[in-house]
Formats: C-alpha cells, sequence, structure tokens
C-alpha cells in the first residue's frame, strides 16, 4: 500500500509544503495518493544546494562513494516489494514487470557501486617525437558538478537510477525531475538516500509540472542535462540548456528481422514479450516486424495465435501480462493510428480494440508505410508485420526510419549478423533476440531522432565526469 502522501527531497531533506500532485493507480483510475510539488523556488534552491555541495563531494574518496550505493543496494533489498507494488498501481505496470524493474533498479547501483572504486583515469606515453623527450603525461576523470536529471513515466524507478547511480558514483550533486505521472519511485529512492552520509545539498528530488521546471534546463550553474522522454520535448530541451552537456535517450519504433534459418516459435516466443511487455510503453518495444518470405503465413499464424492468448486485466494479478497505457489520451491517440491504417487498407489481425486505458495486443499487416503506426513511435501494445525476400532488404526497411535506437536479427548466418552490426543505423543490434533487452551495464543508447550519448553505468559516469590532464617535464 502506497503511503496518505510523500514529501519531495530538497538538500537530501524530505519537505511537505503542500500534497497538491494526485497521484492515480492507472488501473482504477483513482486517487492512489498525494504527493508535495515543488516550486521555481524550490529548484533554484535545490540547485544552489547542489553547487554548494559538489567541492564536498568533489573530496569524497571513492570508497565512501561506494559505501553509499551499496547502503542502496541494501535498501532497495529489503523494500523491494514494497517498490513494485508503488509501481503496480502508479505505473500500472503487471506485478510481475514491476518486479523484474525493482530488481534492476538493484542491479544498476550495485553495478554502479562496483563502477565507483575502478573509475580511472590513463598514463600516456607522451614522446612520440624527439621534441616530447623527457614528459610523461597522465590524465584523470574529475566530477563535471551539478547535474540536472529529467525522467520518465515508463520506467520511473530504473531510468532514474540510470541517472542518479553514475552521478553518486562519479560524485556528481544533482536535481531530479520524475515524470508527475510516476513520482513514488523516485521519492522512495530519495528516502533511502537521505538515509546516508551524502553531503547536504547533494541530491534533491522535485515532482513539478513541466511549465514551472525551467530551471532543470535553462540553470547554467547545472553542468549536465540528461533527459529520457519523447523526442518533441528532449530536442526542444537541448535547445534551451544553452552551454552545459546534453545526454537525450528518446524514442524509437524498433525493428526485429526474423531470417527463415531461426527457430519460428522461439522467435514468436520473444517478439510477443519485445511487442506487448508493459503494455508495448518502451522506447526499445517491437513495433516493426520483418519476416522471410518462406516463413510469413507460418509465422504469423504463430504470432497471432500467442498474442491471443495474453491475458489483459488488473495489474496487480499475478498472471496478467497487459495492463493500462499510462492515460486515457495515450489509449486514444493509438486507437486512432489503428484506424487509420484500417481506413487505409491494412488487416487487423488481432486486437484493434480499447476500452478506457486498456488497449488490446494488435497486430496489423499490409499497412502503407507511411501511416503514423510506421512511421512514429507507437508507445503502445501495437505491431506491423511486413514480410521481406532479401536480407538486404530487410537491412534497409529497418534503417527507412527517423529512429534509430535498436534492432533486432533473428538469424544464424554469422556472416548476416555481421552485416546487421556493420550497416544498421542505429545504437544497438542483437541476434537472436528482440531489440527490447538491455542488460544495465552495457551502453545503450540511440541515434538519429532517437538521441545523443549512451547510458550504462560506466559510459554515464564518463558523460558526468571531465578529463583533467597533468603532463611533467622531467630536466
Amino acid at each position: 500500500m502506497l503511503q496518505e502522501s510523500y514529501p519531495f527531497y530538497l538538500a537530501n531533506k524530505a519537505v511537505q509544503p503542500n500534497t497538491d500532485l494526485n497521484v492515480y493507480d492507472k488501473y482504477t483510475g483513482e486517487v492512489a495518493t498525494r504527493v508535495a510539488m515543488a516550486s521555481p523556488e524550490h529548484i533554484d534552491q535545490a540547485i544552489t544546494a547542489a553547487v554548494a555541495a559538489q567541492d564536498a563531494l568533489n573530496a569524497m574518496p571513492a570508497y565512501e562513494r561506494q559505501a553509499i550505493l551499496q547502503h542502496c543496494v541494501q535498501r532497495f533489498t529489503e523494500r523491494s516489494e514494497e517498490l513494485a507494488e508503488a509501481l503496480c498501481i502508479e505505473a500500472g505496470k503487471p506485478i510481475k514487470d514491476s518486479r523484474g524493474e525493482a530488481s534492476r533498479l538493484i542491479d544498476t547501483f550495485r553495478v554502479a557501486a562496483e563502477e565507483s572504486v575502478r573509475f580511472n583515469g590513463e598514463l600516456q606515453n607522451l614522446e612520440i617525437s624527439p621534441r616530447a623527450k623527457g614528459y610523461r603525461g597522465m590524465f584523470q576523470r574529475t566530477p563535471i558538478g551539478p547535474c540536472s536529471f529529467i525522467s520518465p513515466f515508463n520506467f520511473p524507478l530504473n531510468l532514474a537510477a540510470h541517472k542518479v547511480a553514475p552521478a553518486l558514483a562519479v560524485g556528481c550533486a544533482f536535481v531530479l525531475k520524475p515524470a508527475s505521472l510516476t513520482p513514488i519511485g523516485a521519492l522512495i529512492i530519495g528516502e533511502v538516500l537521505a538515509e546516508t552520509d551524502l553531503p547536504e545539498g547533494a541530491f534533491s528530488i522535485l515532482p513539478c509540472r513541466r511549465e514551472g521546471a525551467a530551471l532543470f534546463t535553462t540553470d547554467e550553474r547545472l553542468k549536465l542535462l540528461s533527459f529520457t522522454g519523447s523526442p518533441v520535448v528532449g530536442w526542444q530541451l537541448k535547445q534551451q540548456a544553452g552551454k552545459k552537456k546534453v545526454v537525450l535517450e528518446l524514442g524509437g519504433n524498433a525493428a526485429c528481422i526474423v531470417d527463415n534459418d531461426w527457430d519460428l516459435d522461439d522467435a514468436v516466443e520473444r517478439i510477443v514479450f519485445g511487442a506487448f511487455y508493459q503494455s508495448g510503453q518502451s522506447c526499445i518495444g517491437v513495433q516493426r516486424i520483418i519476416v522471410h518470405e518462406d516463413i510469413y503465413d507460418e509465422f504469423k499464424e504463430k504470432l497471432v495465435a500467442k498474442t491471443k492468448t495474453l491475458i489483459m486485466g488488473n495489474p496487480k494479478n499475478e498472471d496478467t501480462f497487459i495492463g493500462p497505457m499510462i492515460s486515457e489520451s495515450e489509449a486514444e491517440r493509438l486507437q486512432g493510428w489503428v484506424d487509420e491504417a484500417a481506413a487505409a487498407g491494412a488487416d487487423v489481425l488481432t486486437g484493434g480494440q480499447r476500452e478506457g486505458t486498456m488497449m488490446e495486443a494488435t497486430l496489423l499487416e499490409n499497412v502503407p508505410s507511411d501511416l503514423s503506426i510506421c512511421t512514429e513511435e507507437a508507445f503502445g501494445p501495437v505491431a506491423v508485420l511486413t514480410k521481406f525476400s532479401d536480407f538486404d532488404e530487410a537491412l534497409a526497411m529497418t534503417n527507412d526510419s527517423q529512429f534509430g535506437l535498436q534492432a533486432g536479427i533473428f538469424t544464424r548466418d554469422i556472416y548476416k549478423a555481421y552485416k546487421a552490426w556493420d550497416v544498421l543505423d542505429v545504437g544497438g543490434v542483437l541476434i537472436g533476440d528482440v531489440p527490447s533487452f538491455r542488460v544495465d551495464n552495457m551502453p545503450y543508447g540511440g541515434v538519429k531522432e532517437s538521441g545523443l550519448g549512451r547510458e550504462g553505468i560506466r559510459f554515464a559516469m564518463e558523460d558526468m565526469s571531465e578529463i583533467r590532464n597533468l603532463v611533467i617535464r622531467t630536466p
């Protein structure tokens, strides 16, 4: 059960000036709890405190930062069921998936604890020509300074963790704006951080309305902005961010190729997961399924049959696979895209109907390639089937997108696998699996409209640090 209300965290301390933000149970539509809302004045105070805390963080030895991260691992483990239940309510994520995200939160902080004590510089040989004889070089990585983080609604625990944990590992103070639709997970992270010996001002976690959050982007005291969310918002924030470094993890409409040498039952099992896991509300969810013509009909039959078995309903039930979308307006948008495709001659193989926030798992084929369901990010339980005859054609179809986050290839041909890795204009290629798979220590991010930079603890730590060079001349 959720608390009756939650404070926000300002300069490491719980503060509750109001209970102005209603957080809804996404399945019932009822108010589940209320959360304190931060004003622009609170955000300014948080940034001021983060700047003041940065020197103390710079001086904190790695083993102390590691101990803080290890404390988080312990406490998140102890509170994992509470975290999962809160996520199930605030995001409408099925309870099994919610437990999985809680476990990833723990993994992310555990990896950050490990990386915090092995984040090193490098000794360089500068004697590459006679003029550099007697010179030695080395560099270390130093914290970039106070950071601004904005996290989305779909993975409110783990995507916040992918910003917070590397910042703590490096030693950067931060201010975090969690999504207003799903702030509870981030606030529980704040509650745990408040138990530690972090310097005062090292962190603030401040739910607020988008229209009152300008300082997260524009304040020049902040040295990095890391945003995860929609491309429209992300690129706008980049334009407003000024001189600070910007990392963007944005959208996708991921493709998955199924070649004619792969086991169909295995491919169907993984693609059903990739397309419909957490109601398709994942930027690496399978949206475009590209299948070799030799196996297309058999694959389609198996995929439709498997999709029809998925249980849709209350996310608190253990056997529910598809829960509600985040809001009725989002479900209406996606229903409109499906209806648009059907009106243009597409075949609805299964699903296609909506009731409130509940959208059926939907498969389409014969969809004109210029429609929204093909060109934009669906961010819901809808996928489109297409056939191909030549592998190069399938690669070209995959690349025919404004997005480039991840792609999946089901093939046993090592030459095709390497060619896909070389040719596909995406941030990651997964062979023998769907693009929806991610391990939290791997470099993760996209190209084109899908963003800038990479997450994955060590890679985020690189973004949150700067190189400081040292040259020594020995006469």
